[in-house]
């Protein structure tokens, strides 16, 4: 028998959380109660886009729902999701999962105190070119990764790393889970009082080296990430949704090796779409695919990259 629909609410609808309502919208195994946000212009607008009340109030949105997506900005993550956790309601909180360690620690207490699950929204996950980066790279010895953004007005209340390169620090904790043993980062404000352009290099317990570089003030969109192993190399680019995987294999005529090319072509369904089902489903089943830890985990890293930054006198 099919599921019985999520009653799910969204908090915040700006460049983000609107994309949420409106997936919400129309998946089959959720039933959109309303929307809230602070600027009730906004929020108007939305609910009259995707056919669901307005909440003038936020604990009369939580009420209503038995699930919530929150994409408010970073400052009032632990806050709003505070609020929710508190009701006993699940929860999807977009990343990264709070602005410092001990919010992020008492979010995941909370929610295994009150028994919800919660999901951190690291959207890259649910990206085909993401898994086929983990199915043919699981040991990769050096990455390389460029996300590079044109600037918008949007997620000005932290820096780039926060805001863009957390999205690949989580991908490189999927892929090597041994002890970080150094960070080297620089990083420079330019169109905003916060770091807009940064470059990480991470050094692991495993040998591999990751070196990312993020900025919010490109002339282009980029979204590549590259996964160098022993023999094998992958080239993933988010934002096709396309991997290429290149293996190094013996000649069948015993003369010199052969590369062989193995195209994972980009899927239709959206990742945003793919993560909010997975986030559907684990109310159900209880077992979210991107867990509270795991998004301390990628909060923890960032906050070494800036960190490192702030050493390296870079960052101001």
């Amino acid at each position: 028998m099919a599921e019985p629909r999520v009653r799910v609410g969204v908090i915040g609808v700006g460049a983000l959380g609107q994309h949420h309502a409106r997936v919400y919208s129309e998946l089959e195994g959720a039933e959109l109660v309303g929307v809230y946000d602070h600027d009730r212009g906004r929020a108007s607008e939305v609910a009259g886009r995707f056919g669901c009340p307005r909440f003038e109030r936020l604990d009369e949105l939580i009420a209503a729902a038995a699930a919530v997506s929150i994409a408010v900005p970073t400052v009032d993550h632990h806050a709003v999701g505070r609020l929710v956790l508190e009701a006993g309601k699940d929860v999807l909180l977009e990343k990264p999962i709070a602005l410092r360690l001990d919010e992020a620690d008492d979010l995941v207490a909370l929610a295994a105190a009150r028994g919800c699950v919660l999901q951190v929204g690291h959207i890259e996950r649910f990206n085909p070119a993401a898994e086929a980066l983990r199915r043919n790279a699981p040991e990769p010895r050096f990455i390389e990764v460029h996300r590079l953004a044109v600037f918008t007005p949007r997620s000005l209340d932290v820096d780039v790393v926060l805001d863009l390169m957390i999205h690949d620090l989580d991908l490189v904790l999927t892929l090597d889970s041994s002890k970080l043993v150094q960070v080297d980062a620089v990083g420079i404000p330019v169109l905003t009082p916060r770091v807009d352009i940064a470059n990480a290099r991470l050094r692991f317990a495993s040998g591999l080296i990751a070196n990312l570089t993020a900025s919010r003030v490109s002339a282009e969109r980029v979204r590549k990430f590259r996964a160098f192993s022993p023999r094998t190399y992958v080239s993933a680019d988010f934002a096709t949704r396309e991997a290429q995987v290149y293996r190094l294999r013996a000649s069948a005529q015993g003369g010199l090796p052969e590369i062989a090319v193995e195209q994972s072509a980009g899927e239709g369904e959206e990742p945003l779409r793919r993560e909010l089902s997975a986030f559907l489903a684990a109310v159900h089943d209880r077992r979210p695919l991107v867990t509270g830890h795991d998004g301390r985990q990628a909060l923890a890293l960032a906050l070494r990259v800036i960190e490192a930054m702030a050493t390296s006198g870079t960052d101001a």
